[in-house]
């Protein structure tokens, strides 16, 4: 999902593509050089275009900015739809101009990755859980493109259509799909120039951002990956998935620290955040939700409210925020807040 084309609230701050006919196995050999390729050409080539987002119905139209010099990467994405929304990043800084609500957001971690939003790159143990094959040759507005489908193995994970331009290796368009073949969410390139120069002022905001509230986010500390290191256990991951970066920080709206964790399966990752449940009187939640392609399950374990979220489906979120407890069980007051809340008495 594009950070501009974000939905707000809480679920949004918890998180800022496959049918086709069995190809010979050397196939895969070649599919694999072309997701290669794609991923070499986003981040080494400089470029710049339009593009549709499509997801949950809405559609939005953006701008992107992606320049690479003297072994630099600098990135603006601009929101057509909402003037003034935009998302820039300088190297390890990423911040994201919200000018109706007077507020910068900014990261000085953010994820690694392009702009355009959640794409796939090879992982030596994505076969184990996908199928990558190769399907015809097209066309996308006007430009020659090969299809490639990552398609998945089971039910914990969806998969991919990617139509690659021929001659650049850029994602003209990508779909990201449920098991039956529908799209979920789409990014389609409508104007694409790759290469020649980019100036500076095209990675300059355009709007004026004095007087606006500059806000922090995420830049956690990075804790020891083994789970035995944490004192949360996973309980139940599904197939293929394992821990890959666990931080503490503070989420928006929160001035508690909160353990952030990452599970990723190669291709797809979900997030799983647990943090003490907010006071009165907003009340902790419980259950699914949703927001674009993303899908979450919230439950309350411990005292703690734990939210699994990614653009996943929703078994793989529910059995994983399931599956949460702590490393060492704590022995509750009976109607303290903590039993209250819904916590196993011990």
């Amino acid at each position: 999902m594009t950070r501009a084309g974000a939905s707000g609230g809480r679920l949004g701050a918890l998180v800022v593509l496959a049918v086709l006919v069995a190809t010979p196995a050397c196939a895969s050999d070649e599919a694999r050089q072309w997701l290669a390729r794609m991923h070499e050409a986003l981040a080494s080539r400089t470029y710049q275009g339009e593009f549709l987002h499509l997801a949950n119905g809405r559609i939005e139209k953006l701008r992107i900015y992606h320049r690479v010099k003297d072994g630099r990467t600098a990135e603006r994405l601009v929101n057509l739809a909402h003037p003034g929304r935009e998302v820039i990043r300088q190297d390890a800084e990423l911040q994201c101009y919200l000018p109706d609500e007077h507020k910068v957001l900014v990261e000085t971690e953010p994820p690694r990755g392009t702009l355009l939003g959640t794409l796939p790159h090879f992982d030596p143990a994505l076969e184990a859980n996908y199928r990558l094959e190769l399907g015809e040759h097209s066309t996308v507005i006007g430009r020659p493109v090969r299809l490639l489908a990552i398609n998945p193995r089971d039910d914990y994970r969806f998969g991919y259509r990617l139509w690659i331009d021929e001659e650049s290796g850029i994602p003209m368009r990508t779909d990201l799909c449920d098991a039956d073949g529908r799209v979920l969410e789409q990014v389609l390139f409508t104007a694409l120039k790759v290469g020649g120069p980019i100036p500076d002022a095209a990675l300059r905001p355009e709007i004026d951002a004095s007087g606006f509230a500059w806000v922090r986010q995420g830049g956690g500390s990075p804790r020891p990956a083994p789970e035995e290191a944490l004192a949360w256990r996973l309980m139940q991951l599904p197939p293929g998935f394992r821990l890959s970066l666990s931080t503490e920080q503070r989420l928006p709206g929160s001035d508690r620290p909160s353990m952030h964790l990452v599970l990723t399966d190669g291709l797809a990752s979900v997030s799983v955040f647990i943090e003490e449940p907010p006071a009165p009187p907003r009340q902790a939640s419980e259950g699914q939700g949703r927001v674009g392609a993303a899908f979450a399950y919230t439950r309350v374990v411990a005292g703690h409210q734990v939210t699994a979220v990614g653009e996943v489906p929703p078994l793989t979120v529910e059995t994983i925020a399931s599956g949460v407890v702590p490393a060492t069980p704590r022995r509750l007051v009976p109607g303290s807040p903590a039993a209250v809340a819904g916590a196993p008495q011990r």
